[in-house]
């Protein structure tokens, strides 16, 4: 059974770190940091060429990561592929003993570095988790025929709490879990104000599932700015974006004070039991999970 689905069905406090392959086919680096995050998570999810930038596959990484004793969270798009290949792929991760997986939607190719690159989005995340739901439950393919085997994943979907209308990404989760989405993982916070919003207008609209809360260390005043001014959906505080900038200052280096920011988020959020868990996207710096883990009081 998924680690982190029994980790979320005892209480436990759920930790899932991220990765991404390489833009290649050496896996080394991203072996090595494995070794770091084995036993120190319930998951790490490995992004299926995220940004439309061109990776060695998710598949293949998930597979390496099992190999080492990590239990990996096999992310999905539509973008690339259509629903055949796509249950293709979660057909071969169930074949390895992969057992969680994440669907997304996909951003569109012309925002990656393969401009001319075609989209498929046969699927989007709503349409692999109900296709998925499907085969588990029928034991048929995407064309009605009957399987030999059938796979059984942990099904997840992401939200992003900082969104206005509220009630418009409250009802993008009500469809995500209706299609069969039986974890969340959400786009990165800062604070906990808007969570707690996101979290009671969830409440409200009785959805039940759980919702584990997107944690991305800042590395940086700069790499902060551009995130408020790019990605839709972060907003990182002033003071924040102040106390990185002032890091040097005080004989420190940004990305310090991140770790600290983030280990700081993380506690509050255990403290104050508004997640079941955390999701903490590291950007190329995976090997600080153990340390901001360490710090937040999580061994």
């Amino acid at each position: 059974m998924s680690l982190l689905k029994t980790a979320l069905q005892r209480g436990e406090f759920a930790v899932t770190a991220e990765m991404a392959p390489p833009k290649g086919c050496d896996f080394s680096e991203q072996a090595a940091v494995a070794e770091l995050l084995r036993g120190k998570v319930q998951g790490v999810n490995v992004t299926d060429m995220q940004s439309a930038c061109l990776k060695a596959s998710s598949l293949g990484l998930c597979i390496r990561l099992k190999q080492a004793g990590v239990e990996p969270i096999l992310q999905v798009t539509g973008r690339d592929r259509n629903r055949m290949a796509i249950l293709a792929d979660l057909l071969s991760a169930a074949a390895f003993g992969i057992d969680t997986m994440l669907a997304l939607t996909g951003d569109h190719p012309v925002v990656g570095d393969c401009k001319g690159a075609k989209p498929v989005y046969d699927l989007d995340s709503v349409g692999i988790l109900e296709m998925l739901r499907r085969v588990e439950e029928t034991g048929l393919d995407c064309g009605g025929n009957a399987l030999d085997s059938k796979p059984e994943f942990f099904r997840g979907a992401v939200v992003t709490p900082v969104y206005e209308p509220v009630a418009l990404q409250v009802a993008k989760l009500r469809r995500k879990v209706d299609a069969g989405a039986q974890y969340i993982q959400t786009q990165g916070i800062f604070e906990t104000e808007s969570l707690k919003r996101f979290l009671e207008a969830v409440d409200q609209a009785q959805i039940r599932v759980p919702i584990m809360a997107g944690i991305i260390p800042l590395k940086s005043a700069g790499m902060a700015r551009y995130m408020n001014e790019n990605v839709p959906g972060i907003a990182v505080p002033q003071d924040q974006i102040d106390a990185l900038a002032s890091a040097k200052e005080a004989g420190r280096k940004p990305a310090e004070v991140g770790v600290d920011m983030a280990a700081d988020l993380i506690r509050q959020i255990r403290a104050e039991n508004l997640c079941p868990g955390v999701h903490i996207m590291a950007i190329g710096a995976e090997k600080n999970v153990p340390i901001i883990l360490e710090k937040a009081g999580i061994q």
